[in-house]
């Protein structure tokens, strides 16, 4: 009987702390929109960390490598249902504005032959980058405190990042923040 008392007791604690992490960060809106700015943090206007990871051919990709460019990094894994479903609108957009100087850099928290299995029959063209764990740490770096995904990050042609964004992605409201940048 203690033991069924404890129990309860235990969820009961795990279910109000998990209303009161809701309620402090989404609690106070009115309507929810499709695009959630993150919680404020200290990343956003500053420069983007600098990092370097293996794409799906093992080549060592650098972030570097699209500065100049205003870059989504979306941090993502096979097994997250929303990761998934933004991924079409990812796309349009990178076929909509690549070649206004806008490019979308996907960091799979996942293994690369997950990854692989799982990219070639969407026909994902824009750059997927193998996380594992290191992405895990990654994403952090880039301002994800509660380690939510999706988590992406809008990054400016100068290397600052502009926008830190959790929740599945749409089409237009990504625009919305780009546009200005491109």
């Amino acid at each position: 009987m203690k033991i069924k008392i404890a129990y309860l007791a235990a969820a009961l604690v795990i279910t109000a702390a998990g209303v009161a992490v809701y309620l402090q960060f989404f609690g106070h809106r009115t309507s929810t929109p499709s695009v959630i700015k993150a919680p404020a943090v200290t990343i956003v206007d500053q420069p983007r960390p600098a990092f370097t990871l293996l794409d799906l051919h093992a080549k060592p990709r650098d972030i570097a490598e699209w500065d100049g460019k205003v870059v989504l990094v979306n941090f993502w894994a096979t097994w997250c249902p929303p990761c998934v479903r933004e991924m079409p609108a990812l796309m349009q957009l990178r076929e909509a504005y690549q070649s206004k100087g806008f490019e979308i850099v996907g960091v799979a928290l996942d293994s690369k032959d997950a990854v692989a299995a799982f990219i070639d029959p969407l026909g994902i063209e824009y750059p997927i980058l193998i996380g594992e764990q290191e992405g895990l740490q990654l994403t952090a770096l880039y301002g994800n405190r509660l380690g939510v995904l999706p988590y992406s990050v809008i990054i400016d042609r100068k290397g600052v990042i502009r926008h830190t964004l959790i929740s599945e992605l749409h089409y237009a409201d990504v625009e919305k923040l780009i546009l200005p940048l491109l």
